[in-house]
């Protein structure tokens, strides 16, 4: 009920302005057409209300009612009734008429598509039926100058107006899609690549690697007894020591490498256009800064990585299979003694690893 309250609310602040300007232009299309036919006085005033008053009280309207959508609806139903009804009060005088109808009926396509024009060119024929009755009018084969020049405003401005504000709706839906696409694929907790974000990026730096040979590498990371972290100081605790790791990833990192949030507390990063020994040494300095890491809610508390490391093998028949060696030398540092860099088929720590190159 909240949503549909919302969209309502929004329709009628959209239709506000545009509303209020196609009545007054209308207003001016309408008198020229009106003035040669010597209308009553009730009609002038009639006139008067449906061109000044009328779009603010349909708003108030809509807008206090408990269910705006439907109200801005009905208003709309309104507004064609009205066009109808001026149409045989100007005794189907063409060039205005046809002016108030096909305004009408594009602003009720703009809203509602098909359906709604269907609903709204219904709504006309009931005021052009109305007016018929009251005025029983005479056609008015000829259009005078005075008059052409009065609805030349209504046909220029109002589809300008009416464009402007489909832009701004088109414009707005665009952004709101954008950011739901980003929320997709964003771990709320850390804002890193959520799991099937980072292993579509994944495919593609494999799909990369098998194209060009400069190759890369990629690093899964494990947080060392992080059940302890949260069991001991609470998850609070724990959140914020998956926050830290991922705002040292993407301060540690260059703007090419892609680090993501594998799943609890296991991170993973891609490193394009890296030797293993560099990356190496990149997860390294890694490790080490994070270890130096103080938390002021738990004083006591200190944390360290396992890092698993595996270079793109051209080998490899698909991404899953350089992913499980990553995974895999993963395992060997955490079963090895944890707080290490291990990459994958060569089982010795990190700094060994550099002192063989």
């Amino acid at each position: 009920m909240g949503n549909v309250g919302g969209k309502g609310l929004s329709l009628a602040r959209r239709l506000y302005a545009s509303r209020a300007l196609g009545l007054v232009l209308g207003l001016l299309c309408v008198s020229a057409a009106m003035y040669p036919l010597n209308p009553a006085p009730w009609v002038w005033g009639v006139m008067l209300f449906n061109g000044l008053l009328w779009p603010h009280l349909a708003y108030q309207w809509s807008r206090r009612a408990a269910r705006p959508y439907h109200a801005e609806h009905r208003n709309l139903l309104v507004d064609a009734f009205m066009g109808g009804f001026w149409v045989a009060a100007m005794q189907f005088n063409p060039l205005p008429s046809a002016t108030t109808i096909s305004m009408m009926a594009m602003n009720n396509v703009a809203i509602g598509g098909l359906r709604f024009l269907l609903a709204g060119t219904a709504a006309q024929i009931l005021g052009i039926g109305v007016g018929w009755l009251i005025f029983t009018p005479l056609f008015i084969p000829e259009t005078s100058q005075l008059q052409l020049y009065a609805c030349l405003p209504l046909m220029c401005f109002y589809p300008l107006a009416l464009g402007l504000i489909c832009f701004r709706q088109a414009h707005t839906l665009g952004l709101q899609k954008r950011e739901l696409l980003a929320l997709s694929r964003t771990d709320s907790l850390t804002g890193l690549l959520n799991h099937g974000a980072w292993k579509d990026q994944l495919e593609v730096e494999f799909q990369r690697c098998q194209r060009q040979p400069q190759g890369g590498a990629i690093a899964l990371i494990d947080i060392d007894h992080f059940k302890s972290i949260n069991d001991t100081y609470g998850h609070v605790a724990g959140d914020i020591v998956l926050r830290q790791l991922s705002k040292i990833l993407r301060q540690n990192l260059r703007a090419t490498d892609v680090a993501g949030r594998y799943g609890g507390d296991e991170f993973c990063v891609i490193l394009p256009n890296l030797p293993l020994g560099s990356a190496a040494a990149v997860m390294e300095a890694l490790r080490e800064r994070f270890a130096t890491l103080g938390y002021e809610q738990s004083p006591a508390l200190t944390v360290s990585l396992s890092i698993g490391l595996a270079a793109f093998n051209p080998s490899h028949t698909d991404a899953t299979r350089w992913l499980n060696d990553a995974d895999q030398a993963l395992y060997e540092a955490k079963t090895s003694g944890r707080n290490r860099v291990i990459c994958c088929g060569d089982g010795r720590p990190e700094h060994e690893l550099l002192d063989s190159v």
